[in-house]
């Protein structure tokens, strides 16, 4: 997956929303698979994959959508803590699979 950005984090919650909270994990699941899968297909073939974009988190959130909720709305923040929650796990995994050498120079 692409680095991440501060709109990849805001259009995977706002996709979450409209979701009933327990279908909101295993969503965000699928969106990180997607971008992983995507971000090799796009480093394998030079070009973005079709259905799931530039292996961005943004890139395979193509749902239209209204304005960004405000910051005082309960379930927006819960979905952003959650995309921002399951970032951390994932950079936790990906970090374990490189070893620790890699671990310690993504630290610095």
């Amino acid at each position: 997956m692409r680095p991440v950005l501060h709109g990849d984090v805001v259009a995977a919650a706002r996709a979450l929303l409209p979701l009933p909270p327990f279908l909101r994990a295993e969503a965000l699941r699928q969106m990180l698979d997607m971008a992983g899968a995507a971000d090799a297909y796009r480093k394998r073939f030079g070009r973005r994959h079709a259905a799931w974009g530039d292996g961005s988190l943004m890139g395979v959130v193509t749902r239209p959508r209204g304005p960004e909720p405000f910051l005082d709305d309960a379930e927006y923040c819960r979905c952003l803590a959650l995309v921002f929650d399951a970032l951390v796990r994932w950079r936790v995994m990906q970090a374990g699979r490189s070893g620790p050498a890699m671990s310690q120079s993504r630290q610095q």
